[in-house]
């Protein structure tokens, strides 16, 4: 098979590294790629917003599948195009990928299907989610319907706080149209962890638990960024959970998905807040999460392309997923002041020493190359993943390799994993 990947983060190196290792795969090629990619796949230089540059390569490479890494390009249609010139591919269309495009439109499916989630209202007017704020009193939460690249999700703990970012959102724009309407809701206590699927439309196939770490400072604190680290398995998953999540939010999904007519095939991830035995859905994505994709990919021990071939291709998923039995984390090397404003250009070394290390792998995310040397060009730059025969171990080696990296320009987590320790 020729494959194509769409994307050039570190979920799509992560994408990439693992479909490379396909005996079904004989061309790999990925849109726009990066630095990293470049070890395992041919990187074409086409942004993953030109949807019809990348039907054309499609076409004249023969490429017998294409898989969509991250949201934007589902959301603007490309599987709808792809599949209007036969071409297979595998991700959900436009109206099903709306599920993570539009907040508003996924709390309403999930009011509507009775579908756990937290309270909420949704606000086109300025004036009246002032007035709802006032009335409901904080800690809230605040969300641009759209999409913002992780970012547009933020915890106000006073009145203030929530006027001044409605003002932001709404008034200001900084989150461009994303934020014509936002949703308030309840602010949730618990612990937060990813649950991912693949879904025929039908029929849903679990991943292993995952946790991701979505503010910038450890012990949860500052700002929400894309994420910062992520670690699987999650033991606050237990087998009685995991089935809990199946029946109450995964399967329910898919089929209030297909009975709203947008029938839901690819990834399918469910951002839920755990507190004891309560379960409420904060988020869908309409894709892996990054750096989720990273520890779940390494662990993963059966070939993912059969799985993603028979989805695109309108086919009925079945079987397990085989897994390493095995621990991985990641931790996110960010450019300092990243999500705000950070410098571009500064140089990393000793990447191949850590991709040297036994179980460890560098997956680039916002890097290039400055004659020789890798630099760092982009907010989130590198996600350094570890195995380990536990969680513990899996943290040890991660850290020892993220200390190896040598560029006093990027930041990261200390504490990525710790969560887990409690359970174990």
């Amino acid at each position: 098979m020729k494959v194509l990947v769409v994307g050039g983060g570190g979920r799509e190196h992560a994408l990439c590294w693992k479909i490379s290792q396909s005996p079904n795969v004989k061309a790999l090629f990925c849109a726009p790629g990066n630095i990293g990619i470049s070890k395992h796949a041919t990187c074409v230089d086409i942004k993953v917003t030109d949807i019809d540059s990348m039907v054309r390569f499609a076409k004249a490479e023969e490429i017998d599948l294409t898989i969509v890494g991250p949201e934007i390009p589902l959301s603007l249609g490309i599987v709808d195009r792809f599949q209007e010139e036969n071409l297979n591919i595998f991700g959900p269309n436009k109206a099903a990928a709306e599920i993570e495009s539009s907040k508003v439109y996924s709390k309403n499916l999930m009011k509507k299907y009775d579908i756990p989630t937290a309270f909420f209202s949704t606000f086109y007017d300025y004036e009246e989610a002032v007035n709802w704020v006032k009335e409901v009193k904080p800690p809230l939460v605040i969300k641009a319907d759209g999409l913002a690249a992780g970012k547009g999700v933020i915890i106000c703990h006073t009145e203030d706080e929530a006027v001044d970012v409605l003002d932001d959102i709404m008034r200001s724009k900084i989150f461009g149209d994303s934020g014509n309407q936002v949703v308030i809701e309840e602010f949730l206590q618990g612990e937060e962890v990813s649950f991912i699927a693949f879904t025929d439309g039908e029929n849903v196939i679990p991943l292993e638990s995952s946790q991701d770490h979505k503010a910038l400072l450890d012990g949860d604190k500052g700002p929400n960024t894309g994420g910062m680290g992520a670690y699987s398995p999650a033991p606050i998953i237990t087998p009685e959970l995991h089935e809990t999540i199946m029946n109450q939010v995964m399967i329910p999904t898919v089929r209030a998905l297909k009975q709203e007519g947008r029938e839901y095939k690819g990834i399918l991830y469910a951002g839920l807040m755990i507190d004891g035995t309560d379960i409420k859905v904060l988020e869908y994505n309409c894709r892996f999460g990054d750096p989720e994709a990273q520890p779940l990919l390494m662990r993963m021990r059966s070939d993912i392309v059969p799985l993603m071939n028979t989805i695109s291709k309108g086919g009925v998923a079945q079987g397990d997923i085989q897994w390493y039995d095995r621990a991985s984390v990641c931790v996110v090397l960010a450019s300092k002041g990243y999500p705000g404003d950070y410098k571009k250009g500064f140089q990393i070394d000793r990447i191949d020493d850590v991709n040297n290390m036994d179980g460890v792998l560098v997956f680039h995310s916002g890097t290039s190359k400055d004659d020789s040397n890798i630099v760092a060009n982009g907010g989130r730059v590198l996600g350094v993943t570890a195995l380990g025969d536990s969680i513990p171990d899996a943290i040890s080696a991660v850290y020892k390799a993220v200390n190896h990296i040598d560029c006093e320009s990027l930041y990261f987590r200390t504490d990525i994993g710790k969560k887990a320790l409690k359970y174990i």
